[in-house]
């Protein structure tokens, strides 16, 4: 039976080097490692394009080349005969693959050497097994029964808190998934790109996780930076199934500021197989959901097409979410004891936004600036129910036009309190409304 490339896909994974045969024209054979071999459809694959090279340079000038490819799990070896056909520098699979290479540059520390140029396309003429006596793989489970219960398991959502640990916990029975979080965009007023709901450069915050010692609630990941960054850049997923190189997901991971590194990402130290899927809706970007395993090869092509539908899914309920109402009134304030005990330092620094509580850091921000806000009307007027709509009037508020995303940082506010101060809390009083509970004494100081 004739070799397809759907029946090899698991080898164009990256997982083992893949090796690749030219011949120049007075006959010198070259041979080569490949940083990546794509699957482009049934016919044909694409090899990334980043030096020009005697590998290059022999198939500009005679087009045909060999490419050894190896299966992750059964260590069989296929050899692929293939024809140059053409190189593209923009588009879809352009993208994709300048995406998956910078996710791996990015993670191993080689963000400033591996840059695509192009994507090589290849015509593959024939497939040969060099070692058919070995056993061949099992089949993965199915990636589509695993999207079927994941979303069974996500249902109906009300509000967004609920939508995003639902999120993350749905991944455990359809998928497997044990650790995971879901990274929301900081949209910046300034930094809105042509054609694009969203910024060219900022950062995404962790509004929930998965599986972790600690959650990780307001870690930042910069646009561009790690598996995550480069997902929510491209809008595209990045998925790396093998483990790359001495570098860990935390140690590449280089943010612009010092301070966003307050809140360490909670990420597993020695993860094997990673996947960065960016949420979408139309033309909006929401954020990313990122998974990972310490084994090798837990993602494979199957379920990097289910978690992107899935990615796409959750992107749609926030849409809808984002897009209700909120309620006239809120539910009536029960009777409350007056502050008691210590006071609380509150400090806030202006230039960043950052609010510290006796010392230790707390958030920054947009959510920083929001908290400072209510504490201030608090103390002013003994003031506890608030509205998202007052907030979004309120020129205190950094807050963008467009995509302000309030409701976000108002739960991440709400998460980093819960964790960090509990004896300051919002509550959620109805749909767009929220109330302040303080059970200590306040001392606010700005610096």
């Amino acid at each position: 039976m004739k070799l397809t490339l759907e029946a090899i896909r698991a080898c164009l994974d990256g997982g083992l080097p893949s090796v690749v045969a030219t011949c120049a024209p007075d006959g010198t054979p070259n041979v080569a490692y490949a940083s990546q071999v794509h699957y482009v459809d049934g016919e044909h694959v694409a090899l990334s394009f980043q030096f020009f090279s005697k590998t290059r340079e022999n198939v500009l000038a005679y087009p045909y080349a060999q490419v050894q490819v190896i299966e992750p799990a059964s260590f069989r070896h296929f050899r692929l005969r293939v024809r140059y056909l053409r190189t593209e520098t923009a588009g879809p699979l352009f993208e994709y693959m300048k995406a998956q290479l910078a996710g791996i540059a990015t993670h191993s520390g080689m963000d400033k050497v591996f840059v695509l140029r192009g994507a090589d396309i290849y015509r593959v003429l024939d497939i040969e097994c060099a070692d058919p006596h070995v056993p061949a793989a099992a089949p993965p489970p199915d990636a589509l029964i695993a999207l079927r219960r994941t979303l069974d398991h996500l249902g109906a959502c009300d509000d967004l808190a609920q939508l995003a640990d639902r999120a993350l916990a749905a991944l455990s029975y359809g998928f497997g998934i044990r650790h995971a979080l879901l990274a929301l965009l900081d949209t910046q007023p300034d930094n809105a790109g042509p054609g694009k709901t969203g910024p060219a450069d900022g950062a995404l915050y962790t509004l929930a996780s998965l599986g972790y010692p600690t959650s990780g609630v307001g870690a930042e990941v910069a646009l561009g930076e790690g598996l995550i960054g480069v997902a929510a850049r491209e809008r595209m997923p990045v998925r790396i199934n093998h483990r790359t190189g001495d570098y860990t997901y935390q140690a590449a991971l280089r943010v612009a500021d010092a301070a966003a590194a307050r809140i360490p990402l909670p990420v597993l130290a020695d993860a094997h197989s990673q996947i960065a899927v960016p949420l979408v809706h139309g033309a909006r970007l929401f954020g990313v959901l990122y998974a990972e395993s310490e084994q090798d090869a837990f993602f494979g092509h199957a379920d990097e097409d289910a978690l992107v539908v899935y990615g796409r899914h959750v992107g749609a309920l926030m849409a809808r979410l984002a897009a209700l109402p909120d309620d006239e009134t809120a539910v009536p304030a029960p009777a409350v004891r007056a502050p008691r005990g210590t006071p609380l330092a509150v400090r806030y620094f202006a230039h960043d936004h950052s609010v510290f509580v006796d010392n230790d850091y707390l958030i920054k921000g947009v959510a920083g600036s929001i908290l400072w806000t209510l504490l201030n009307e608090h103390a002013a007027n003994g003031r506890r129910d608030f509205c998202n709509r007052e907030l979004r009037r309120d020129p205190r508020l950094p807050l963008p036009d467009f995509g302000d995303n309030l409701e976000t940082r108002l739960i991440l506010l709400q998460r980093r309190l819960a964790e960090r101060c509990p004896q300051i809390a919002l509550e959620k009083t109805g749909r767009g409304r929220f109330r302040l509970d303080v059970t200590r004494p306040l001392a606010l100081s700005t610096n």
